[in-house]
């Protein structure tokens, strides 16, 4: 009688397949960047809309003071909740050590105008030289009438 071998480790696949992992990461990198652009802004507001909306490249950079006034009347520094009356010397504080001046405000559409102005005069208090407000561009509507 012969014995029958089976010969399995001959059959052994040493290869890493990759293909799940390049799924994960390919998945990872779209969440990533979707989720990038709305960490800038740490504090949600509705911007108004604006026809002669000027683009100001310097807001987005990581190192910028913007400051967000709320539809409820909240007024943020970067991400944190400010006071007004703490506005002026924080603000200061994070300037310390710029050459440029440069503020940013965001602040809602439907936020009360009094708490607005109050905000400004707080960065004012701070020695800024220069306040940029934050819009968002109207998008044109062509309207086309069939003669």
């Amino acid at each position: 009688m012969a014995m029958a071998t089976r010969n399995e480790g001959s059959k052994v696949n040493s290869n890493i397949n990759v293909t799940p992992m390049v799924d994960v990461m390919l998945v990872l990198l779209i969440i990533f960047m979707v989720i990038t652009p709305m960490l800038n802004n740490k504090v949600n507001v509705d911007l108004p809309k604006t026809d002669s909306a000027v683009v100001m490249e310097d807001a987005n950079k990581e190192d910028a003071v913007t400051i967000a006034v709320t539809r409820d009347g909240h007024i943020f520094l970067g991400g944190d909740q400010v006071t007004v009356d703490d506005l002026g010397p924080k603000i200061s504080a994070k300037l310390e050590n710029k050459t440029q001046k440069e503020v940013y405000m965001r602040a809602d559409a439907r936020a009360n105008y009094g708490k607005v102005m109050d905000a400004v005069d707080g960065i004012r208090s701070a020695g800024v030289s220069q306040l940029g407000l934050l819009t968002e561009k109207r998008e044109e509507t062509v309207s086309t009438t069939g003669n």
